[in-house]
């Protein structure tokens, strides 16, 4: 098959979305399928009568996945560094090359890519891609949308509540919430602009930082919950081993995912029962069913060490295909490598919208 794997972008995710990119580009290239690295915000300069021959480049793209920094990239340097300067999202060649491919596999997390408007974009154009649906990366990427569809079907789920930049500077207690508290962007993933806030300092501060650091639109406020964390892959509808994550320091942030040695993760995990196990892949295809979502996805989950119930936190509709990234672990416990997995995805988004 051709394919492109669609990476980069303009999130803070970027650098991530980059190394899912290239192992997925290099795998498919092992399995015989003619795959290609593309930045959907750089695109490739090419002309247009010779793209056909970009399948067939020997470095196929992968010069521009460099590795994930231990601070977020600077996105307004990289708006700069564009070569034409448009104020189209979508780089050169991007459409074209996408249409020409038999599939699109994509590998952009957060914001646009992870948001359904590249998907809604992508079906109106006739592309085909994998990944959930334009409704359920929608869906699932609002984290208070999700928290309320949740609640109306029963999947457990953390109280919570939003601020606007109007609305920001609300008092807590007219909020109904005390600390201590989890701030988060309301749009986001790989545990950026997350911040656990113990007094009303680090609240305004977290608050403020939400705002004018992270240009968040609004911002999610939940209770602080101490546990164990834990992440399920959904595959197909169907749950694979749960990941039971473990930081070295007690935060799982942007550095301790994915540098070396930040985090053990251990799958199955050994601290819970099979039968809570059960309960919790359950609960995570609940949750994909609930929010709409197909092919693939990842449910987040804490379980609280002061009445031992779990919780769902949210749904992550393009996980990361990282060699450091927690669905392509409960895959191959599952008994799937890395090639084979990637593979599937194509398969199984190809019978769910394509056939």
């Amino acid at each position: 098959m051709k394919v492109i794997v669609l990476a980069g972008g303009l999130s803070p995710e970027r650098d991530v979305s980059l190394i899912s990119g290239a192992g997925i580009c290099k795998t498919l290239r092992a399995k015989g399928h003619q795959a290609y690295l593309l930045d959907v915000y750089f695109g490739l300069p090419y002309d247009a009568d010779k793209l056909e021959e970009v399948f067939n480049l020997p470095d196929a793209g992968l010069e521009i996945a460099e590795g994930i920094k231990t601070t977020v990239p600077d996105l307004e340097a990289l708006r700069k560094s564009r070569p034409d300067q448009s104020d189209c999202y979508l780089g050169p060649n991007v459409i074209e090359l996408c249409r020409m491919a038999d599939i699109t596999f994509m590998a952009l997390h957060g914001s646009v890519g992870e948001n359904g408007k590249l998907q809604a974009t992508f079906d109106i154009l006739g592309i085909r891609y994998t990944g959930p649906n334009s409704l359920g990366c929608s869906l699932s990427m609002n984290k208070l949308v999700a928290k309320q569809i949740f609640k109306m079907s029963r999947v457990a789920t953390p109280r919570g509540t939003s601020l606007n930049y109007e609305t920001k500077d609300t008092p807590l207690d007219e909020l109904g919430y005390y600390l201590p508290l989890v701030i988060k962007p309301c749009s986001g993933g790989s545990s950026i602009g997350v911040h656990i806030v113990h007094t009303e300092e680090e609240y305004r501060e977290a608050i403020r930082q939400s705002f004018d650091v992270q240009h968040e639109e609004e911002v999610v406020i939940e209770p602080y919950i101490k546990g164990r964390e834990f992440a399920c892959a959904v595959l197909a509808g169907k749950a694979l081993p749960i990941v039971e994550i473990i930081p070295k320091d007690g935060r799982f942030d942007y550095e301790n995912k994915y540098q070396d040695g930040g985090v053990q993760e251990i799958c199955p995990p050994v601290s819970i029962d099979e039968k809570t196990q059960k309960k919790m892949k359950r609960m995570a295809e609940k949750a994909f069913r609930t929010l709409r979502m197909d092919t693939y996805s990842r449910a987040d989950f804490i379980l609280d060490e002061t009445d031992g119930k779990f919780y769902c936190l949210e749904m992550n509709g393009l996980p990361g295909m990282t060699p450091a990234s927690l669905f392509p672990k409960a895959a191959k416990e599952a008994g799937m490598d890395y090639g084979d997995l990637c593979e599937r995805i194509i398969e199984e988004a190809m019978k769910t919208r394509y056939q």
